[in-house]
């Protein structure tokens, strides 16, 4: 899929929390001795801390890197699992908050961890049809996990967020980009449910591979790419393992897939967990590089993305890069941990 005209992103950001659990603290009160663990760390929001005041810190950052007025923003689409409010728009406030309202289209969107590239290419067709300027797609998300399930020691939270533009003002163009989407039930929360669950190994095959590779092969298919013309690999990582393990069977060297690998040191981030890595690609990125970012949504489906670097990358003037947020720290303990996460339910 292409958009009619050249778009691509204007100016982008991300945001993750203060507070860090290591795995082996979440361990010690669940893995009966074991100490082998799928990541290091991960990033925790805080008591004050949720998707929409994420979303808030990272879209601040965006604008800040485009130099627009939130004025001439004309879409606000969020993506998620972990919206604040079952009922109230998260859209709303975040634009708001960074001064888009009143003329603007406002949505909250849901798939899973594929939610934040979802909303990223409604934005491209909102922009590359003409019908706005500016648009704000943003992949946020916090912590999710039923305590001692395996989705605790990686569900982490975090957000990114990207606005799109002509492509004449882009640090980056998207050429082109590809869905790939099948019914894999997966992972799942039913209605009052307040964790979700999952299918455990099935999560891998035939939900995480299968869509990622198709989706990746597809693109590169209608692009007439092979591995090689890439400079950059992002995949959706809710490990350290499988987007390693995709870029290998796809074809992709591990020098450049691990400029965007955050997981290890901040977990998985849901709905922002490719667009974080590619904030981190882009922090470092130069004129011409070109990157393939895939995510991956269960339930289940991919989108992958053709993005190719401009020379406008050395405007880009991020006083707080996301290297910033990850090197800033603060450990906790399980107890606090089960705090801040509400884990304790009075209620």
């Amino acid at each position: 899929m292409k958009p009619m005209n050249n778009v691509g992103i204007v100016g982008y950001g991300g945001y993750i929390p203060i507070y860090r659990i290591k795995d082996e603290e979440i361990g010690s009160i669940w893995s009966k001795g074991s100490k082998i663990f799928p990541i290091k760390e991960k990033s925790v929001s805080g008591l004050d801390e949720d998707v929409v005041t994420m979303s808030v810190e990272a879209s601040l950052q965006a604008l800040k890197v485009a130099g627009i007025n939130p004025n001439d923003i004309g879409a606000v689409f969020v993506g998620a699992e972990s919206h604040p409010y079952a009922v109230k728009p998260s859209a709303t406030i975040i634009a708001e908050a960074i001064g888009a309202v009143p003329k603007i289209i406002a949505v909250d969107m849901e798939f899973a961890c594929r939610a934040g590239s979802t909303a990223m290419q409604n934005i491209i067709g909102l922009v590359g049809s003409g019908m706005i300027r500016y648009g704000l797609a943003i992949g946020a998300d916090t912590a999710q996990g039923r305590p001692g399930d395996e989705l605790e020691y990686t569900a982490a939270a975090g957000a990114a967020a990207f606005i799109i533009g002509s492509g004449d003002e882009s640090l980056a163009i998207f050429e082109s980009t590809y869905s790939y989407v099948t019914d894999t039930p997966d992972f799942w929360r039913r209605d009052g449910e307040y964790y979700p669950r999952h299918a455990l190994r099935f999560t891998g095959e035939p939900a995480y591979f299968k869509h990622i590779i198709s989706a990746a092969r597809g693109l590169m298919e209608e692009s007439g790419l092979k591995p090689e013309d890439f400079d950059y690999a992002v995949f959706h990582q809710p490990n350290v393992k499988f987007p390693l393990k995709a870029g290998k069977i796809l074809g992709f060297t591990k020098d450049k897939i691990l400029p965007g690998l955050l997981s290890n040191s901040i977990g998985n981030t849901y709905a922002g967990a490719s667009l974080l890595g590619l904030v981190a690609v882009l922090d470092i990125a130069k004129p011409g590089d070109r990157i393939l970012m895939v995510s991956f949504g269960s339930g289940a489906g991919s989108d992958a993305f053709n993005i190719v670097v401009t020379d406008k990358i050395s405007r880009r003037n991020r006083k707080r890069p996301l290297a910033t947020f990850i090197k800033r720290k603060k450990y906790i303990n399980y107890a606090i941990y089960a705090k801040f996460r509400r884990k304790i339910r009075i209620r």
